[in-house]
């Protein structure tokens, strides 16, 4: 047998061989944690335990895979015995036994998320209530927070607070609407995800025909990894199954609190802080040692989270090299801390010969994606957005696109097709498909059938109002730039109004990415530097705009076979993961820490958790970015660098003279203030001593070399040269407040005074 004791450091062997009574782990980042939790099963085995009296709760599908693979190395085919798998799968195993105790027949349905949403649809629609008020995302994610929560629909109906909020959000019918969801799913026989913990709760609870002793009796040993992420609703399962009189409480949990980051999705990080509480005989074993990242990067870690409030003290390590320390980027725009990380990244593949799989790019929201991606494609270097969709590939973003191509050019079928009943219009899907088989057969566009006489008047009036929509856009696509024409399609096509209704945790992702285009947008009619490498723009329309965007996603169809592409993804989504390199991005007071979560010292404490998270995912390079201007909600804003990067001890930066925090006042309140600040030294404060109210650009014609001029973002420089003619003059002037000063600006797009020779 294989002699897996000797594997482990000396903690970890403790934890392993403490298989009795109440245990906790506290497993720091690339501490092993997944070794321990399988050799303490296999273990338990080996001690006579038989395999089906082992219950081992996850979260995800893999973690159960991987879990089971594990223990078979150890013990062989005995491991498929252990109940091994998440809350989810293993509940509705047991619900599938015993569903008749609680009302509902053996073989229930589960409905997924879009079942729910539908039928919820009908429930809304049936109660006469104003769709936009209840958006059905919205309504689900109220009922599933309940549900977590162990809030019955009863319940629900008599808690003044939860009445009193949904009235203040204009939906004081939402408990009428949960208590018809609950009764519709029960005549059903059907459960939502939700109903698999709840209903698991409600059996164990009623313990019709002693069900909870049964189960008592059969799981002998209960883990449960990733503790920290458990909601109420979880733990108080736990608790049925292993806190009671005369129990052995052979309970075994595996987590970090410090990894804790998922409250959004109702994780309650009190639950591993009173564990104690509840099992007061507990001995807690702390894997302090890290195997993934070297000296520097966990030194880092231990400084970030030291100045959370809520913590389980523990001083992580590493017997590993010092390494490379933290190198810092910070950059004047986030198109320009874009362009610096794909160069770094070339670089490093050069230099360390890393593999593009080897290399992440975290941020904070998924939005944030669109100006790494547009660079990363510039570069040709291969990517992938881990656990979703590239940016121009997301369906709110598709469909804005989709208007504003129909603006420019009628005869695009596919852009019809898509945004037609966008937002739900009426016009249903045989109308459509008799406009398409018509345009084919005659050889003509879908837009040249709208008019004809081939339906009922409600829909020949539907498919008018909506060809005169795209009408409107279209004359306005002739006067206006891409930003202001965007915007208005955005308002007038009813997106606008679609999107914000929804504010669950998707519906506001979706509204962020649509923000994140809009902001492109602006930025491109904007832009008057000439970069290397990118396209030059020939004028400020929506049709320069999409042929520059086409040229850019033109890459998004490249590649998808090729498993060695680097790596974006959330802050969220990295959890778990590991890279040689690691690139952690937007790292600005109000993006990371996120502006929702500052007005609590909790909210704080988890966007700090999220931080650890990400910066302790690098086994090698770890790399920390931030842009002093970024373009929101159509707006150049000016931003400080994240609180995050101070608590860091400078002697673990490459370059700790940009670590300096500074006031930054936004344009439209005083003078520009600290937005062009040196980047060799962020204390070197040279920003221009004009208020943008002063501000007034000077007639291109008249910049001339040798003069001084001021840049609303670059602040003040110096003319060198004007190359060109008429509407392709070319400036290069020298910034001297930024790095790499000298700058090529498109004097036909450029806003910039003359101060003096």
């Amino acid at each position: 047998m294989k002699n897996y004791l000797n594997e482990l450091n000396d903690v970890q062997r403790q934890a392993v061989t403490q298989t009795d009574g109440p245990v906790m782990v506290i497993a720091g980042p690339g501490s092993g944690k997944t070794r321990v939790l399988t050799y303490r099963i296999a273990h338990i085995i080996n001690s006579g335990i038989h395999p089906n009296q082992i219950l081992a709760l996850t979260f995800t599908n893999k973690a159960a895979r991987e879990m089971k693979e594990r223990i078979e190395k150890v013990v062989g085919n005995k491991a498929r015995g252990v109940w091994a798998g998440t809350f989810h799968s293993l509940f509705s195993r047991i619900l599938r036994i015993e569903a008749e105790k609680i009302g509902y027949p053996p073989t229930f349905s589960i409905y997924d998320t879009d079942d729910s949403k539908t039928l919820l649809r009908d429930i809304i629609n049936r109660l006469g209530l104003e769709k936009t008020n209840y958006p059905p995302n919205t309504v689900l994610s109220r009922i599933s927070n309940a549900k977590s929560n162990l809030i019955t629909w009863k319940a629900y109906s008599t808690n003044a607070e939860l009445i009193s909020r949904d009235q203040l959000d204009k939906r004081p019918q939402m408990h009428k609407i949960y208590e018809q969801y609950v009764k519709r799913c029960m005549k059903a026989g059907a459960m939502d995800f939700d109903d698999l913990l709840l209903m698991t709760f409600r059996l164990f609870y009623e313990n019709k025909e002693n069900v909870v002793e049964k189960y008592r009796k059969r799981f002998k040993y209960v883990l449960v990894d990733e503790f920290q992420d458990t909601n109420f609703l979880q733990y108080a399962i736990v608790k049925q199954l292993t806190r009671y009189s005369g129990s052995s409480c052979n309970l075994c949990i595996v987590g970090d609190d410090a990894q804790s980051i998922y409250a959004f999705r109702g994780a309650t990080i009190s639950n591993i802080f009173d564990f104690k509480k509840d099992f007061p005989a507990l001995k807690t074993f702390k894997l302090e040692q890290n195997y993934r990242s070297t000296t520097h990067i966990v030194a880092a870690a231990n400084n970030v989270i030291s100045h959370n409030k809520g913590q389980i003290k523990k001083e992580i390590w590493t017997s590993l090299s010092e390494g490379n320390k933290i190198n810092l980027i910070k950059s004047l725009s986030d198109a320009e801390e874009a362009r610096r990380v794909a160069g770094m990244i070339v670089e490093q593949k050069n230099r360390f010969h890393y593999n593009n799989r080897d290399i992440a790019i975290l941020y904070r929201t998924n939005a944030q994606s669109r100006v790494f991606e547009e660079q990363l494609r510039r570069q040709n270097l291969p990517y992938k957005i881990y656990g979703g969709m590239s940016f121009y590939q997301r369906k709110e973003v598709k469909d804005l696109m989709a208007y504003l191509r129909l603006a420019v050019n009628q005869a695009d079928d596919e852009a019809l097709r898509r945004v037609v009943n966008y937002p739900r219009r009426g016009i249903g899907k045989t109308t459509l498909d008799k406009i398409m088989t018509v345009a084919t057969n005659e050889g003509i566009s879908a837009w040249e059938v709208l008019d004809r006489p081939l339906f009922n008047t409600r829909t020949t009036g539907l498919l008018r109002k909506f060809k005169q929509l795209v009408e409107t856009f279209a004359q306005s696509a002739l006067i206006m730039d891409a930003y202001d024409l965007a915007r208005q399609v955005y308002k007038k096509s009813g997106m606008e109004v679609d999107l914000t209704a929804d504010n669950s945790i998707e519906g506001l992702s979706r509204q962020e990415n649509v923000s994140a285009l809009l902001d492109g947008i602006k930025e491109f009619i904007d832009s008057d530097e000439l970069v290397e490498g990118d396209v030059e723009k020939q004028d400020q329309s929506i049709s320069s705009y999409l042929q520059n965007v086409a040229l850019i996603t033109d890459f998004d169809d490249k590649g998808e076979d090729d498993d060695d592409r680097l790596m974006l993804m959330s802050a969220h989504s990295s959890k778990g993961l590991e890279f040689k390199s690691v690139f952690v991005v937007g790292l600005e007071e109000g993006l990371f820490p996120s502006f929702m979560a500052k007005s609590t010292p909790q909210g704080m404490d988890e966007e700090r958790r999220l931080f650890y998270v990400a910066i302790t995912r690098a086994m090698e390079h770890l790399t920390l970015t931030y842009a002093g201007s970024r373009y929101q909600f159509g707006s150049m804003r000016y931003n400080e660098p994240s609180r995050f990067l101070e608590e860091i001890d400078p002697n673990h930066y490459a370059n700790p003279e940009l670590m300096v925090r500074e006031p930054v006042v936004q344009p439209s309140v005083s003078r520009v203030s600290g937005s062009f600040s040196t980047a060799k030294r962020v204390s070197d404060n040279r920003s221009p001593a004009h208020a943008p109210a002063d501000f007034k650009p000077s007639n291109p014609d008249e910049i001339h070399p040798g003069m001084k001029v001021l840049h609303l973002r670059f602040g003040q420089g110096s003319v060198l040269s004007v190359e060109g003619k008429n509407q392709n003059k070319v400036a290069t002037i020298l910034f001297e407040a930024v790095e790499n000063p000298k700058k090529k600006i498109m004097l036909r797009f450029a806003r910039l005074q003359i101060l003096g020779t």
